[in-house]
């Protein structure tokens, strides 16, 4: 018996044929009456019986097998030997008071000796191999170690196949959510492609992506991130129709395919449904309550592809094009493909410039309403590409900042604009104070404030010489952060600077908390200024406001006389705009603005 059950278990890789194929073995050589084999549940700690050999089936039946202590059915030899994880035998029914409970229905069915040898996978007993026999003493000592044996060598198999299961799960399925993954969703689509082909019918395909969910890992942490995934997931999962099939096929990405008879305009109706329906959604992370929105890039078969590896790729564009573009959701379009490919060359493109020094700085003077003099410069991004000359910031920084590139580049401008403060210095030329502007992703960068410390330290007149800009709504997405942040580089010297405002809607009472030297009026209430009573009243509060919290203000995008006088008369401290002076490299600067003041 051993020996054939041995072959057996190398050459099964399924474990119900390993358990049926062990019991009827066991009983057809002619020493047990009964064998079978019940499984338990690592979680609930409750199990049953799931092969069967010999004996009748209704007393497996009836058996409550359980690992837990203090039950009704936790004495019972089977449940004693998974609890303890050792054999259990009783050799003799009649007199075994262990088994006082059972022995009448033992005996009854012929039972007169039985033992129970628990399987053991991953360090824990997960399952029971019980045998009956008809005589008493069947188990002696060669007889159990033989049995344990055996035991041993079937809990070696089911380990294995447990690995093995594992595996072939983790091969199709994702781990966190127990959806599919790229590559079974990928085999489905195509499932869906053959049918929708034999049919004459269309299908859609959506990819659904997370928004801001990297943040929620990094403020909350890992476990809350995975909890936000799964509570989406299932979210997805019993919002779809039956008829469609969910995957996740990205860190926060979900992919849904299903067939449809419905127009492109109900199926972006519907989508705006789901959006609308899934953002108003409480998750609850840290017993707290989240919302999430999403976008959506959606292709249709068979307009937008043959295949399912070409209505992914187009799905995916789409994406990119709504998030690039801000929408919700897009449907796929050739054109789409054209500008993805458009964008990602010039992600290379700016890349090279990075590394051949092509980026350069423009400044733009800021002049003193009261005496008329030079005050400062704000220092501009500008990319000087060989091929077609000076690029406008306008089309090329939305790609730093997609990218990750901003860093880098923003590293390089702090940098640059330090070195040029300390060269005019040098010159003899006046010190005035340098702006540069601060992107989002800079600020909530948790090495920005050491990078900005390393910047000034070439110097010992850097920190005085430099100004940060950072925009009203950037400060506003996490002020508690942004706080700590300006804090710190402030203490070190350094000037802050609130650009944009009016734009972002801030609280007061957070604006008085910040740690501000300059507020710069935003160019759009500047251009109103003139229009009307009602624009001056405007810009006349903010200007009063910024004073009376001993802040600085700049006025940007002054372009005409008229503006600059109702400025002055507003009490204005400073302007900036082409009125005064367009933005110029920095050896133009030199020469245009701060040479002539240097002869005054």
């Amino acid at each position: 018996m051993l020996s054939e059950i041995n072959a057996l278990i190398v050459r099964v890789r399924d474990r119900h044929e390993l358990f049926s194929e062990t019991c009827r073995i066991a009983v057809n050589a002619g020493t047990f009456s009964m064998a079978w084999i019940g499984v338990i549940d690592p979680q609930s700690q409750q199990g049953k019986v799931v092969a069967r050999h010999g004996g009748q089936q209704d007393y497996v039946s009836e058996i409550n097998l359980t690992a837990l202590e203090d039950t009704p059915d936790s004495e019972r030899p089977e449940c004693r030997a998974l609890r303890l994880a050792r054999p259990v035998i009783c050799n003799d029914v009649a007199g075994d008071p262990s088994v006082l409970g059972l022995r009448h229905e033992l005996l009854a069915r012929g039972h007169k000796s039985l033992g129970c040898f628990p399987l053991i996978a991953a360090g824990r007993a997960t399952a029971v191999l019980t045998f009956y026999a008809a005589e008493p003493n069947a188990f002696d000592e060669g007889e159990a170690r033989l049995l344990l044996e055996l035991a041993g060598n079937i809990s070696f198999a089911l380990d294995h196949l447990e690995k093995q299961e594992r595996l072939n799960y983790l091969a199709c399925y994702d781990e966190l959510t127990g959806l599919a993954n790229r590559g079974l969703f990928l085999e489905r689509v195509a499932q869906f492609v053959r049918g929708a082909a034999a049919g004459g019918d269309r299908l859609v395909l959506g990819i659904i992506d997370l928004e801001r969910f990297k943040n929620i890992n990094q403020s909350l942490g890992r476990d809350s991130g995975d909890s936000l995934l799964r509570q989406v997931a299932d979210w997805l999962a019993q919002t779809l129709h039956e008829t469609a099939f969910l995957a996740r096929i990205g860190a926060d990405q979900f992919a849904v395919v299903f067939p449809t008879t419905k127009p492109e305009s109900e199926l972006g109706r519907m989508t705006e449904q789901r959006i609308e329906a899934l953002l108003h959604h409480p998750f609850r992370l840290n017993e707290a309550v989240f919302h999430i929105g999403t976008k959506v890039g959606i292709a249709l078969y068979p307009d937008d592809g043959a295949d399912a590896d070409m209505l992914l790729r187009n799905a995916e564009a789409a994406l990119r094009k709504a998030k690039m573009a801000g929408d919700r959701y897009l449907f796929y379009s050739p054109r789409m493909t054209e500008t993805v490919v458009a964008r990602l060359n010039l992600e290379n493109m700016l890349r090279q410039a990075l590394d051949k020094e092509q980026f350069v700085l423009y400044y733009q003077p800021k002049f003193s309403l009261l005496s008329g003099k030079i005050t400062g410069a704000e220092a501009l991004l500008r990319w000087n590409d060989p091929r077609t000359g000076l690029v406008r910031p306008g089309r090329f920084i939305p790609v730093l900042e997609e990218t990750g590139l901003i860093h880098e580049v923003g590293r390089w401008a702090l940098h640059r604009a330090i070195e040029d403060y300390a060269r005019w210095r040098a010159s003899g030329l006046p010190a005035v104070r340098v702006a540069v502007n601060v992107s989002a992703l800079q600020l909530r960068s948790h090495g920005f404030i050491e990078q900005v410390k390393r910047a000034v330290a070439v110097d010992a007149a850097a920190a005085c010489g430099l100004e940060l800009e950072i925009t009203e709504s950037v400060v506003m997405e996490d002020v508690r952060h942004s706080g700590v942040t300006l804090r710190a580089i402030r203490g070190m010297g350094v000037s802050i600077a609130i650009d944009d405002f009016g734009t972002g809607f801030s609280s007061l009472s957070y604006l008085s908390k910040l740690p501000l030297d300059t507020l710069k009026i935003d160019r759009s209430f500047v251009h109103d200024l003139t229009a009307g009573q009602q624009g001056t009243a405007l810009v006349s509060t903010i200007i009063k406001l910024a004073h009376s919290l001993q802040l600085n203000v700049v006025a940007e995008g002054v372009e005409t006389e008229e503006q600059s006088a109702v400025l002055h008369s507003l009490d204005c401290d400073e302007t900036q705009g082409h009125l005064l002076g367009k933005p110029v490299p920095s050896e133009l600067f030199e020469l245009s603005y701060l040479a002539p003041l240097a002869l005054l």
